[in-house]
């Protein structure tokens, strides 16, 4: 079975708290987007074989590991042993989502892979958060409120349509890093995620008034500032940085203006694509 699986972008992200565990609370609003890796799956007697294929301009940047450290071998193994089989199967990734992008790309494989294999043998795990705080919301896909660690997630009214520049430098942002530089911020202002949400069902032609990223104030990177200006001056209605970084995202209201802008970055020596928000993650080829 194959599958084209969906970046995600944070159209809000706001962190609210430290829990016990170490892990942090966030409030935020995910949104899939066209943006896609191609994920191949082959059941097999036993074992689990990993390869990908990384375009170079990935992997000078962004090392992926194509072993069991990958969270899509990971996500196999956890399904085979959830359900108690003793088969195996070959996994094959085409990436076409950056890494370290804040995107999700690599919660999109594992979930794609939990989703193949349940397609292929009629089962299912349950606790897919485990293998990572993304992987339950690429299993629902389209436009949701997310609470908690990303476990909770509240479908909300589609957003799917919205033309937008997705662009990445080469900087990436350790996850870890950022969270240690949310806890030090001091008086940080608050996305109005909760707002957001609202005026997504209400209003969504205004919805981007409320966009926003708490991780911008913690994870200081001059590319990101860079992108946002370019996209500004290129007619975006709003940029924001997503996830923990390092990718950002500008809603455009036309593709030609969207098609320019990409370019211009292009020029620039970025990573940039025009694609739009999508209501689903998964797409069988």
């Amino acid at each position: 079975m194959r599958v084209k699986t969906a970046a995600k972008i944070n159209l809000a992200l706001d962190v609210t708290g430290k829990l016990p565990n170490g892990y942090h609370s966030l409030e935020s609003v995910f949104q899939t987007v066209g943006l896609y890796d191609e994920v191949d799956i082959e059941l097999t007697n036993s074992g689990i074989e990993l390869t990908c294929e990384v375009p170079e301009e990935f992997a000078s940047s962004d090392p992926i590991p194509c072993d069991e450290r990958n969270i899509a071998y990971k996500a196999a193994k956890f399904f085979f042993e959830q359900n108690g089989m003793d088969c195996g199967c070959r996994i094959h990734i085409k990436k076409g989502i950056p890494s370290q992008a804040g995107m999700g790309g690599g919660s999109t494989d594992a979930a794609a892979v939990l989703y193949c294999l349940g397609r292929m043998t009629g089962k299912n795990v349950s606790n897919s958060e485990k293998l990572g705080a993304d992987v339950p919301f690429f299993l629902t896909g389209g436009t949701a409120y997310v609470e908690g660690i990303g476990e909770r997630i509240t479908p909300i009214a589609d957003y799917s349509g919205r033309i937008l520049v997705i662009a990445k430098g080469k900087e990436g942002v350790s996850t870890a890093e950022a969270y240690g530089n949310i806890n030090s911020l001091e008086a940080p202002q608050h996305p109005e995620t909760k707002k957001l949400t609202e005026t997504i069902i209400s209003a969504p032609e205004t919805a981007y008034e409320y966009f926003g990223n708490l991780f911008e104030q913690a994870v200081k990177l001059p590319e990101v500032d860079d992108i946002k200006e370019i996209m500004t001056k290129e007619g975006a209605v709003r940029a924001v940085m997503t996830g923990s970084g390092s990718a950002v995202f500008g809603l455009f209201t036309d593709c030609g203006t969207a098609d320019k802008c990409a370019e211009k970055l292009k020029e620039q020596g970025y990573f940039a694509c025009v694609c739009e928000t999508v209501p689903e993650s998964f797409i069988v080829i």
